[in-house]
């Protein structure tokens, strides 16, 4: 059994929670509970999503900040008393605040997912569940500046050829100016470093096994992806759907999730 809690205040796009009711049922299963919190506004927003997918709409008190998350919590706490209890609970949100729902609901045997936008998730929030499935347009990197070729040497055309006198003045030869050689490559920052770059730079990633992250660095820092001062976790906890790193704290080994076929 599984239930999907909707934080309609965080996951409020009408295609990205029509992408995430997809993706659940693909990879997760049929979705027994469906139901979506949040300001009237935002509700009726999703009025089209909700129809078509038959979610139940709950729409929270007009008070002040948080009714929305306890209002979710509150709800997600009773249905794992009840008798059968969901499994698996998927919560629409990459807000923070709902970790310790997170935590709680670990402890009573239940597997939770974070479905989010992919600009609206939290390194806390996917730290915590069990699995993040992430939602929304991916960023194009920004494109790197090349350097431009060194200009060429003015070419001077040959007057016409005359004889030397010995009461003309001596003319000094100048020589053109040697050409700069090119800057070096520039060391790409951590938002701009795409998977395909990492795969390319490391190809035995792509086989899905195991690698040590100090040697995956050192070949990153080699090909000018990541410089010596950045963090490896913090670049590829960016991807966390394309690369998993072991163990969580101080990890020393890093692979690669390929996508399912």
């Amino acid at each position: 059994m599984l239930a999907f809690l909707i934080d309609a205040d965080n996951l409020c796009n009408a295609a990205w929670l029509e992408e995430a009711c997809a993706r659940l049922e693909s990879e997760e299963g049929a979705l027994a509970v469906r139901r979506a919190y949040g300001s009237p506004d935002k509700l009726r927003d999703l009025t089209e999503v909700f129809r078509r997918r038959s979610i139940r709409a709950y729409p929270n008190l007009p008070l002040s900040k948080n009714t929305t998350d306890i209002a979710l919590a509150v709800d997600a706490m009773e249905l794992v008393c009840r008798n059968p209890a969901p499994k698996v609970v998927a919560i629409g949100s990459g807000d923070a605040d709902f970790v310790p729902l997170v935590v709680r609901l670990r402890e009573h045997g239940v597997r939770v997912i974070c479905v989010s936008e992919r600009s609206k998730v939290t390194a806390d929030a996917q730290n915590a569940f069990d699995k993040v499935i992430l939602v929304g347009p991916i960023a194009e990197p920004a494109p790197v500046d090349r350097v431009p070729p060194p200009a060429a040497d003015p070419v001077v055309k040959a007057g016409p050829k005359t004889e030397a006198r010995s009461d003309s003045p001596q003319v000094q030869t100048v020589k053109p100016a040697a050409a700069k050689a090119p800057a070096a490559k520039a060391i790409s920052p951590i938002e701009k470093v795409t998977v395909q770059q990492i795969l390319k730079a490391v190809p035995a990633l792509k086989a899905g096994d195991w690698e040590h992250l100090s040697e995956v660095v050192k070949t990153l820092h080699e090909r000018k992806l990541l410089s010596k001062s950045a963090s490896s976790p913090k670049l590829f906890g960016r991807f966390p759907h394309y690369f998993e790193l072991k163990p969580k704290k101080q990890p020393n080994e890093v692979r690669y999730i390929p996508p399912p076929a």
